[in-house]
């Protein structure tokens, strides 16, 4: 068995293909998918019916890209006996590693159009890679890797291999070959889907997300949402800005957004959006213990702001400071903006309010401020300091402030 010549397409179908064995799971795939979201579990079904269709498939994996801010890809893998697909996340740096260089999906990135390899002859004779060495180790005796041709030159892979003596006979290959141009459609919907999914989540943030999902995008539409806001600014920015090196300032707001993202996501709260060195957050009061899940959040980015202050010092930058305004009260949640950009986030008093307690963090001196209105919903009152009553821009009477020391 040998490499197909790469620029050769090998998957190509011809215009009245033969019936092969997998026709059943053609038909499948094109009437029998459309009430399926996931794509992993489409292809753990494949290679199910695969089996029962007569293709002696031992396993089989799918790579596709899906460019997540956090991955490049991820690998969906089934062997025999599994009801549901392994998946594992590709790291955006998989290029530079021993398991990519030499692999077929290496061959598939320069442009082969087909990896076939005999598992059964001597190992001298084939390729070098740790992967035919596992699949040998594992009694598998044939394997074969195709590209999978998305739209607008997109190109994800497939693989196939066997434990039959002999490996995959002609049949079995020209079956798994017509699998593909439908395989393809059927990928390319959920992969887009899922796309589409994650770049909402990723500007919008997940609840903000389905909400524009389900068709949530006219302007001036929304929902009063009851909620504790929470709004945190990076002292002295402008100066940091003007006086250190581009990169090292991206770097330094993605620190520090870390610091202050990651516990927010982890217990509950959204983040709706970044306003230059700042965000905006919110934990609705539907949710059970938002209140204490905002302090909870607030405590572990303290730490998490501590931690990154001591490995900057160690590098000769100056400590981050910060400011944090929490307040509770009803805001609406939805659709600002343009005609034809918008925006989905939350507005009202009680966001205004917020953001003056933030900017008084720096005139009261304690980095976290919270309103009467939010300490009174706080159980642990221990865990409070009153630091008196002050003037808040855009309010006429005074508002009654506390610290947090958690």
């Amino acid at each position: 068995m040998q490499a197909a010549a790469k620029g050769q397409d090998m998957s190509a179908p011809d215009k009245n293909p033969p019936a092969t064995l997998s026709d059943g799971v053609v038909d499948w795939l094109t009437n029998g998918t459309r009430d399926e979201r996931f794509i992993d579990n489409i292809f753990a079904q494949m290679c199910i019916r695969l089996q029962q269709a007569g293709i002696p498939l031992k396993r089989s994996t799918l790579h596709v890209l899906i460019h997540h801010p956090q991955w490049l890809g991820a690998r969906f893998m089934w062997s025999d006996g599994m009801r549901e697909a392994e998946i594992a996340r590709v790291d955006y740096d998989v290029r530079e590693r021993s398991e990519f260089i030499g692999s077929p999906a290496n061959e598939m990135f320069d442009g082969a159009t087909e990896v076939r390899e005999n598992l059964e002859r001597d190992p001298a004779l084939g390729r070098k890679h740790a992967l035919y060495d596992e699949m040998r180790t594992k009694g598998l005796t044939d394997y074969v890797a195709w590209p999978l041709y998305h739209t607008l030159g997109k190109r994800h892979l497939i693989t196939f291999a066997t434990d039959r003596p002999g490996g995959f006979e002609e049949a079995h290959i020209a079956a798994l070959k017509k699998l593909l141009p439908v395989l393809a459609l059927v990928s390319e919907i959920r992969i887009k889907n899922r796309l589409a999914r994650t770049l909402l989540e990723t500007y919008v943030g997940a609840h903000a997300g389905e909400l524009i999902l389900a068709g949530a995008t006219r302007r001036g539409t929304g929902t009063t949402v009851r909620a504790a806001i929470m709004i945190c600014d990076l002292r002295d920015f402008t100066k940091i800005s003007d006086n250190w090196p581009r990169d090292d300032v991206i770097d330094l707001l993605n620190d520090y957004f870390d610091a202050m993202s990651e516990p927010i996501a982890r217990h509950g709260g959204e983040i709706l959006k970044f306003i230059g060195d700042g965000l905006l957050a919110i934990f609705p009061l539907s949710q059970p213990n938002a209140c204490a899940n905002l302090l909870h959040a607030v405590t572990e980015a303290r730490a998490a702001m501590v931690a990154l202050n001591e490995r900057n010092n160690g590098s000769g930058r100056a400590p981050l400071n910060y400011g944090i305004g929490v307040h509770v009260g009803d805001v609406m949640y939805g659709n600002i903006g343009s005609t034809t950009r918008l925006d989905f986030t939350v507005i009202g008093p009680a966001v205004n309010m917020a953001s003056r307690l933030e900017a008084l963090t720096k005139q009261v001196g304690r980095p976290v401020l919270l309103s009467r209105d939010f300490a009174e919903l706080v159980e642990r009152k221990s865990e409070l300091e009153r630091v008196g009553e002050y003037e808040v821009r855009g309010f006429s009477d005074p508002i009654e402030l506390f610290a947090f020391h958690g």
